[in-house]
């Protein structure tokens, strides 16, 4: 999956062929058809893999002194896997854009492999509900995708903006307080 991971972000999907990955792993061509049932289920597998080993460090996190730190926490795990490994988080935007308008098992084994991810900030953020310093209103897994929405577009799409304009202490306080000055508190309806 590591060979494949590589090669995938080096060429477009249709112009890699299992022989190539192969050659990569250092393994037989056979050897790939005993874990995998083709190039897509290859690419899809280690797509989904992402989502596994991050709610794995999410879970290994120690356990934070107070809920700001803990959110800290999980917001700068998530976002330095995703730059340490960056072929696997260009992979899993490919298949979920792919995904988004698919229909059928490929689309539903995503999806639950999505929500476990979703599932883990979502402990986090039902914690800060817990201690009242997320509001209520909304429900966690809401709040949990919106978050991971705003560390998506941190990674994608300011991913060459200066680090003092796109901290992850700047995203918590976004998300915690909006984006309103503090004089000027309003809502919007």
């Amino acid at each position: 999956m590591l060979a494949a991971e590589k090669l995938f972000t080096t060429r477009r999907f249709h112009e890699i062929k299992l022989e190539d990955i192969a050659h990569k792993a250092k393994v037989g061509k056979g050897t790939i058809y005993l874990y995998f049932e083709n190039k897509d289920d290859l690419f899809f597998q280690t797509a989904t893999s992402g989502f596994e080993e991050l709610c794995q460090l999410l879970q290994n996190a120690p356990q934070a002194v107070n809920f700001r730190e803990e959110l800290l926490t999980a917001c700068t795990q998530i976002t330095d896997f995703f730059e340490k490994r960056h072929q696997l988080f260009r992979m899993m935007n490919d298949e979920n854009f792919r995904l988004c308008f698919a229909r059928g098992s490929n689309r539903e084994r995503w999806l639950k492999k999505h929500r476990l991810l979703l599932i883990a900030v979502t402990v986090i953020i039902k914690r800060g509900v817990e201690e009242g310093h997320i509001r209520d209103d909304i429900e966690p897994e809401v709040l949990a995708a919106f978050l991971l929405g705003m560390l998506r577009t941190r990674s994608m799409d300011l991913a060459e903006t200066a680090e003092n304009m796109c901290s992850h202490a700047i995203i918590i306080d976004l998300f915690c307080n909006g984006a309103f000055s503090n004089n000027k508190k309003e809502v919007l309806m």
